[in-house]
């Protein structure tokens, strides 16, 4: 019988046949929390009596957040989060390793596992077809405790997107299209499968986008096929033992289907406060909005393919006065990699401040805080109000290469008039 991505995954996991709608006990492969949700989740395992881990290899915490810390507090949850990794026996990636979701795709998340985090874009592991899904505290400290958890199976979303990306349109394009389309609860406890001849000719780091986005619409999970772009991937991060192909069947039944011709899109914005308020870069609302700050990277946009596009727009130029280019690696390996082709070296020269990998200015707790009625153009995959640590400022979303156009500008500005890497 046909089945659909998420259908398939959770059938071959459970070892039985799932269908839309059931409730279901699934085995986890991965737990994981960072230092936000981390305290809480080690609260809970406290309260709840428990004095181990069964499967300790398969529970990491990650200090991603405030990275560095930036006040006494977070300082003191991430002593906490160190001593009980330490005393638990789990694994810690600490600060300047990155943020959990960018480093879960580069070395741990493999095809058919259920990954569950604490944090909505846990979903970002999707893009190695893994149901990855963020969830409470509580129901992380007990999967952490059993390795297992309760899923209702979701209804599958499917989005075939074909044809090519014009010069200055990317994934996250892409991505804020369909946002703006279904809206910010069009896809309410769905599984997003991204598919098509656009997705097929994808590297990983270009899908990362989609499923990254998902939960902005909603979603319980977003996932990409199995293919040889993610056995490409695997190989090159020196784990492909772990690679397996997985997909769904394109005639399975699903509840909603959209049609995406890639080659008609154009740069989008995402306005403040909601992230489908989704209008073209040309468009009055967005053109020649002054912008105070752009910040680059997150989990979103913060792969060294991203700050190529904004290296080579940014080489031999200056941000325009007034403006704030603010980057932030979103990994380790992200952030030596940009050391070994000089992608730093051209964004300082150019007026820009280069963070450690981390999250960064996205959540507001470090590195970038705005000012009160101050513009902010990001990369990121959120734009509520006070996202970034002030309810009193505006965010805007868009790819990279608009982002950097923008800082050369100090306006939001169509990349394609700057002129984008070919």
């Amino acid at each position: 019988m046909s089945m659909t991505l998420v259908e398939r995954l959770l059938s071959e996991r459970v070892g039985e046949e799932v269908r839309p709608g059931q409730l279901i006990m699934t085995p986890v492969d991965q737990v994981f929390a960072h230092d936000l949700s981390g305290p809480l989740a080690i609260s809970q395992l406290q309260n709840l009596g428990f004095t181990g881990f069964k499967e300790p290899a398969k529970v990491r915490f990650f200090l991603d957040h405030a990275s560095p810390s930036s006040t006494f507090n977070s300082a003191n949850e991430q002593k906490t989060i160190r001593e009980f990794a330490d005393e638990w026996g789990v694994e810690l990636i600490d600060v300047g390793e990155g943020i959990s979701h960018q480093v879960m795709v580069e070395k741990y998340a493999n095809p058919g596992e259920i990954i569950i985090g604490g944090d909505s874009h846990t979903c970002m592991g999707g893009v190695m077809t893994a149901l990855a899904t963020g969830m409470g505290s509580t129901d992380v400290a007990v999967a952490m405790y059993l390795m297992r958890t309760w899923l209702r199976v979701p209804e599958t979303m499917r989005f075939v997107i074909n044809g090519r990306l014009s010069d200055g349109v990317y994934s996250k394009d892409v991505m804020l299209h369909i946002i703006g389309q279904i809206g910010s609860g069009g896809a309410t406890y769905r599984s997003m499968e991204f598919v098509g001849d656009a997705v097929d000719n994808w590297e990983i780091p270009d899908r990362s986008v989609l499923p990254n986005m998902a939960v902005e619409a909603g979603a319980k999970c977003g996932l990409c096929p199995s293919d040889e772009m993610t056995k490409k991937y695997m190989e090159q991060q020196g784990r492909a033992d772990g690679y397996k192909p997985l997909s769904g069947d394109l005639d399975a039944e699903c509840s909603f289907e959209m049609a995406i011709d890639a080659s008609s899109l154009e740069p989008l914005i995402a306005m403040p406060h909601n992230v489908d308020r989704v209008v073209g870069v040309t468009d009055k609302q967005v053109k020649d909005t002054k912008v105070h700050q752009i910040y680059m990277g997150t989990c979103t946009n913060g792969r060294i393919e991203d700050f190529r596009v904004a290296a080579e727009m940014l080489k031999g130029n200056k941000i325009a006065k007034g403006t704030r280019l603010v980057v932030t690696p979103a990994s380790r390996q992200v952030y030596l990699q940009g050391m070994k082709e000089d992608i730093w070296t051209t964004i300082v020269e150019a007026g820009g401040l280069v963070n450690s990998p981390g999250c960064g200015a996205c959540p507001g707790v470090q590195t970038g805080i705005l000012g009160n009625g101050e513009n902010c153009l990001s990369t990121m995959n959120r734009n509520f109000k006070g996202r970034m640590g002030n309810p009193e400022a505006f965010i805007y979303l868009a790819s990279p290469a608009t982002c950097a156009a923008s800082a050369l500008t100090g306006v939001i500005t169509d990349p394609r008039e700057v002129g984008v890497p070919a």
